[in-house]
């Protein structure tokens, strides 16, 4: 047997999962590593701690694993997207990396879109204006902190500077360069106009190559640490959304891809870029003739983590003496609710929110609360707003390329009953819960058998990927939530002209108390 790695680079750790070329999980590890956020508005990481995470997991899965000399057939990677860590000429790190969770550069996202030049940029690049972006980064970074600017002689994401270490080469796949908001889907190439308004130049940044591009030569002594042939292939890969959607066999026209882990996404397919006249939803590259086109939201389990430990401290010292997982107990709770919390709304942008709204100053809050609503509402109405945002994120799709045909859910929430139905509900579709252990990484193993020619096709992953659950839309709940969800999605609307206001205060006060 024949095996492929799939390593994926996510925000708070590295998933390494060893798979056989028929798609079954050999081996795994999750190495963390911790999101620095010392500021209002940070979220950092130490490159050399994720470098030696995704060290650690290699290493640790092919020493288990004991794999026959010639049967490892390559690695592929997966990473989050929008990360940026500014080097100095000898491609040493200037700065941590700076995530997509790093809001700092919102009143550069904010410039860009009261001067126009936004929706120009988002035409031409695919990636909304938001300060999640490396675009929007280097525009602050430009302004603000010029003195390590200045210093630098290269720009580059978390994969590419990994990469770089492994193998001495700076090379970017277009899927990674897709979502600085600095790249030309339609010429395939770096845009102009974002490089005069980052002051890059197209020497300092990455060599651009597709998905399937092989690195080989590793460096001697990190194959003898990991402990394989130094001309073991290296498959640069793609970003973390697209590879999310394949490896949950959502890459046919109208499979709809339903993400929700600490963040969430709502994803398809199409065969070539796709732009909203009105700027919501994101177009990211694959590989060849496929195109990922979704929201991303900010606020999935995160918000679950925030209900269990600032409104739910007594029922998670009982979940402890009973043995149970506070989130199961939560679950349980909320799922004697009826659907719709009797009338309590929870907008969930507690980290601001991206799609629909594309607004960094978004704030949570409840609507609609009473004397009859009681912890357990707010936690079932804290789920449903979770959903509810992620349904409005269908709808911009919906309207873009057409209804979905089917439901394709993933993610930590998928484990929850309650919370698959609850998706069923709102978005009146049948909801199919694909079997495939950690689905991103599996995606990143599908394209590199690919790139390696162990399958000609992609769709290859349909014999990798089976069911666990199915679940039909309940008519007495999507009738609730048809009546609820108009009102979420007005409230939001009228709340998004005080949403800068609340968190100019928030900023200033932040501000006031670190002084004193």
């Amino acid at each position: 047997m024949n095996y492929i790695i799939g390593v994926d680079i996510g925000t708070t750790s590295v998933k390494t999962v060893l798979y056989d070329t028929d798609g079954e999980v050999k081996g795994y590890s999750n190495d963390g590593y911790p999101l620095y956020q010392d500021t209002p508005d940070m979220a950092e990481e130490d490159p050399e701690e994720i470098f030696s995470a995704m060290l650690a997991g290699l290493t640790e899965v092919l020493r288990k694993a004991d794999l026959k000399n010639g049967t490892l057939k390559g690695i592929s990677f997966s990473c989050a997207m929008h990360s940026l860590i500014l080097l100095d000429e000898n491609h040493k790190p200037l700065t941590r990396a700076i995530t997509w969770a790093d809001n700092r550069a919102v009143n550069y996202a904010d410039q860009l879109k009261e001067s126009g030049k936004a929706k120009e940029l988002y035409e031409k690049t695919g990636t909304p204006v938001h300060p999640m972006t490396p675009l929007t980064k280097l525009m602050w970074l430009k302004n603000e902190r010029k003195d390590v600017y200045d210093k630098a002689a290269y720009f580059v994401g978390i994969k590419e500077y990994i990469l770089y270490k492994l193998f001495g080469e700076l090379k970017e796949d277009y899927s990674i360069a897709n979502a600085t908001g600095m790249f030309n889907i339609f010429k395939m190439d770096w845009d102009e106009e974002a490089l005069e308004l980052t002051g890059v130049s197209r020497d300092q940044l990455p060599e651009l190559v597709d998905t399937t591009y092989q690195f080989k030569g590793l460096n001697k002594a990190y194959a003898n640490v990991i402990g394989i042939d130094e001309d073991t292939p290296f498959v640069i890969g793609s970003s973390d959304g697209p590879l999310a959607n394949l490896g949950v066999n959502a890459i046919k026209p109208g499979v709809l891809a339903v993400t929700i882990g600490t963040s969430g996404a709502v994803r398809v397919v199409t065969d070539k870029p796709v732009i909203d006249p009105k700027g919501r939803v994101f177009c990211y590259y694959l590989s060849k003739d496929k195109w990922v086109v979704g929201g991303p939201v900010n606020n999935g389990g995160i918000v679950f983590r925030w209900v269990r430990d600032q409104l739910c401290a007594p029922e998670k010292v009982t979940a402890e003496q009973m043995h149970m997982d506070s989130y199961d107990l939560l679950t349980e709770i909320a799922s004697q609710i009826p659907a719709g919390s009797d009338g309590l709304l929870f907008h969930p942008f507690l980290g601001g929110e991206r799609a629909p709204i594309w607004d960094a100053n978004a704030r949570g809050s409840f609507f609609g609360l009473t004397r009859i609503h009681t912890r357990a509402h707010m936690i079932r109405s804290a789920l449903e707003g979770i959903v509810f945002n992620l349904y409005t994120v269908s709808l911009a799709l919906e309207e873009v390329i057409g209804k979905p045909t089917s439901i394709q859910a993933t993610g930590g929430f998928a484990r929850s009953e309650l919370w698959r139905q609850m998706l069923a509900d709102i978005f009146e579709q049948d909801v199919t819960i694909p079997e495939s252990f950690e689905g991103t990484a599996l995606g990143a193993a599908t394209l590199g058998m690919y790139s390696l020619g162990i399958i000609d096709d992609l769709e290859k992953v349909k014999d990798f990927v089976g069911v666990t659950n199915a679940h039909k839309p309940n008519p007495d709940n999507y009738k609730v939530y048809r009546e609820l969800a108009p009102i979420y999605i007005r409230l939001s609307r009228q709340l998004q002209t005080e949403y800068k206001n609340i968190a100019e205060f928030q900023r200033k006060h932040d501000v006031e108390s670190e002084d004193k």
